[in-house]
């Protein structure tokens, strides 16, 4: 199968929120048939938490979700430091102009109708055009040192070599340190709620992130809440 990937060869991942379900099935296939990584949800409160983890490339945002739109959401991942670019949906030029003058712009945009294969393509570009990595890219967790442009990880100074999904699962529990996210969370965000996994994959890549931590002297990084989940750093 065709796999798009960026620069350290891992797969395109990209976040797609719509509240429409055959909307988000649709651009699932169809994105991942153009090889690339595709979570979907379908609200604002949701895309504000799955986007603010910096576990994604590519955010495709919908204009106009109901409640808190897509406007408001870019707003909010911009306030809360978020650099991931964003690709606003819209159903018509019209749409393009209900945001809020003093809102962010997006990184692009794109109205229906649209095909899926130009679609990738907007997303491909908008992923090599992400430029180099800023401050506000650099997660910081005591020693801990995410890249998040870069996707590179040091403890102390020292590299660790993670998979893609071992890292994705760092960022997601180091992205809100001192925050318990249950298995069930994880699972979600790092393997997607369309992947054929269970719960218990999730104590598997914690065990081969602990032992890659453990090589660096941060083995007490990740810390198992009993009956609740995992969490990085202070509660």
């Amino acid at each position: 199968m065709l796999t798009a990937v960026d620069e350290d060869d891992s797969p395109v991942r990209v976040l797609v929120v719509d509240d429409e379900a055959g909307v988000r099935s649709a651009l699932r296939r169809g994105l991942a048939a153009e090889g690339m990584e595709v979570t979907a949800c379908a609200e604002g409160a949701e895309a504000l938490r799955l986007g603010s983890t910096g576990a994604f490339d590519v955010i495709l945002l919908d204009a106009l979700l109901p409640g808190e739109s897509g406007y408001r959401v870019l707003e909010r991942l911009r306030e809360r430091g978020t650099t991931t670019p964003v690709l606003m949906v819209a159903s018509g030029e019209d749409d393009l102009d209900r945001a809020d003058g003093s809102a962010p712009e997006a990184d692009g945009y794109v109205v229906r109708p649209f095909s899926v294969v130009a679609l990738a393509g907007r997303v491909r570009a908008l992923v090599r055009g992400s430029g180099t990595p800023g401050e506000g890219d650099v997660l910081r967790v005591g020693a801990l040192e995410i890249d998040r442009a870069g996707r590179k990880v040091r403890w102390a100074g020292e590299p660790i070599a993670l998979s893609p999904r071992e890292y994705k699962l760092l960022l997601a529990l180091a992205g809100r340190p001192g925050t318990v996210l249950a298995e069930e969370d994880l699972l979600r965000e790092v393997w997607g709620a369309d992947q054929d996994v269970t719960s218990d994959v999730v104590e598997v890549y914690i065990g081969y992130l602990r032992r890659k931590l453990d090589a660096v002297g941060a083995g007490e990084l990740v810390r198992t809440v009993e009956g609740r989940g995992y969490r990085v750093g202070e509660a």
